[in-house]
């Protein structure tokens, strides 16, 4: 089955070969069905990111995904170089919605 999930997988690694690619769904922290894949938060470490701004990685990975994002409702992105994400490969918890149904 062709997810949302695999196909950011598949587009990122393509495009940027990282060596660390975590692609969380977080779909279920939302008020949203069972399954859904709406809200995402992706980590990319690669050096293709060496040397350009916040801002330029942000824009590469949304032109990656052009097609796919269409379908997503919310991504946190958290775009590293290598040496950056050995300094500091921590990544904060993404809170729960505020509108999420118990």
């Amino acid at each position: 089955m062709d997810t949302i999930e695999s196909r950011i997988q598949e587009l990122l690694l393509t495009k940027f070969n990282p060596t660390v690619l975590k692609i969380l769904n977080e779909s279920y922290m939302h008020n949203v069905p069972e399954g859904a894949e709406s809200h995402f938060k992706l980590v990319i470490v690669t050096d293709s990111f060496k040397d350009i701004s916040i801002i330029q990685r942000h824009k590469a990975i949304y032109s990656a995904l052009e097609d796919v994002i269409k379908s997503i409702h919310a991504v946190s992105i958290h775009p590293f170089d290598e040496q950056e994400y050995e300094k500091n490969p921590y990544i904060i918890d993404s809170p729960n919605c505020v509108n999420k149904k118990p």
